[in-house]
């Protein structure tokens, strides 16, 4: 997105949507754009996995991050039915059950390497289980559709992408991978609370190229800062359900940087 150089008061941003090759021209964009400050954009989860996949050598070290705006965690969703035939409650007994069958639990994602196809290689990594993961063309929607229907035993998608399932009844939510519970299910426990440190999530956040000047930086990360607290942002994420998670640009580089050592462990545990 790029600013109209106006010094105070509002700002005109214009959004430039670049679409293609999985977000590759998006984040090439980012790093190819002018230093002058102007221009600044929105890098994802998927810039941890270019590399690693072989379709680009752009990693989180092309950009200068701003700000961590929004997170969204996976969580361990499983069919009512199965669960309950198998005794499973919880996610201690979801692991156990796991360990005991080794291979045979088969949990789906979305997409080849997508964010919740690699969520289901998180959780073996972490945990120590071996599940299979399949991986859905169609999406999300489709690999929740199945869990529900039986065909599968669950997903490792997000909590909103299953909530419809869930609050009918024909899926349970054993856990979620993140720091605290999720507000619209707060009887859902996180892993860490289980005794699992699991947190794991697809993110958004705001950077700059690199070579911007120091001073220029420090604005643009005072206006990221001020611009997650505006209210008219934060009641748009509330209503479309969308978590919040700020972190100042340090704290943005620091996370990215460990994300790319974790995603990549990740990916090998389901053969990326």
């Amino acid at each position: 997105m790029r600013g109209n150089g106006q010094e105070s008061g509002c700002v005109t941003l214009t959004v430039d949507n670049q679409t293609g090759g999985g977000g590759i021209l998006g984040h090439q964009a980012i790093a190819d754009a002018n230093t002058d400050g102007y221009t600044i954009g929105m890098i994802t989860f998927e810039l941890a996995t270019y590399k690693k996949l072989g379709t680009s050598e752009l990693t989180w070290e092309n950009y200068a991050p701003l700000c961590r705006v929004n997170t969204d965690a996976a969580a361990i969703t499983v069919g009512a039915k199965w669960a309950a035939s198998n005794g499973i409650t919880d996610l201690p007994g979801f692991i156990d059950y796991c360990k005991a069958h080794p291979g045979e639990v088969q949990m789906g994602g979305s997409s080849n390497a997508s964010v919740w196809h690699i969520a289901g290689g998180y959780l073996m990594s972490a945990t120590g289980i071996d599940i299979q993961m399949i991986t859905y063309q169609e999406g999300a929607a489709t690999a929740v559709q199945n869990a529900a229907g039986g065909f599968i035993q669950g997903v490792t998608v997000s909590l909103a992408e299953a909530r419809s399932f869930i609050e009918s009844g024909d899926l349970i939510c054993l856990g979620v991978m993140d720091e605290e519970r999720n507000p619209v299910f707060p009887d859902v426990p996180t892993c860490k609370e289980q005794g699992y440190d699991i947190t794991y999530y697809t993110q958004r956040g705001m950077a700059a190229p690199l070579g911007v000047d120091d001073a220029i930086m420090t604005r643009l990360e005072e206006a990221c800062a001020a611009a997650i607290e505006d209210p008219d942002f934060v009641t748009f994420m509330n209503n479309n359900g969308q978590a919040i998670s700020y972190l100042d640009a340090q704290g943005y580089a620091d996370y990215l940087k460990q994300a790319a050592t974790d995603v990549a462990a990740a990916m090998d545990a389901v053969g990326l």
